[in-house]
């Protein structure tokens, strides 16, 4: 195995070597920043919404609520509150 790995690294120059890490450094940090984006906490929620009408646990209902709420305050598209009752 380490044999394998050394014929491709033989192959790579240290300049390409440096821009792969680079570039891998910057997708990181990127996907860091994205997770808080507004579109990524509302796919998390919607797919929250489908689990929990499989399951219809009103545990996980005041949950999403949470998230909801939380979503309202910091993004501009309104989503409506879920009926846990």
């Amino acid at each position: 195995m380490f044999l394998i790995w050394k014929l491709i690294f033989q192959n790579i120059s240290t300049k390409n070597l440096i821009l792969i890490v680079i570039g891998i450094v910057i997708v990181v940090f990127l996907l860091s920043f994205s997770e808080n984006s507004c579109g990524i906490q509302h796919m998390k929620i919607l797919n929250d919404i489908n689990s929990y009408e499989q399951s219809l646990d009103p545990e996980i209902c005041e949950i999403i609520v949470e998230k909801i709420d939380l979503f309202n305050d910091e993004c501009s598209p309104y989503m409506e509150i879920l009926d846990c009752g």
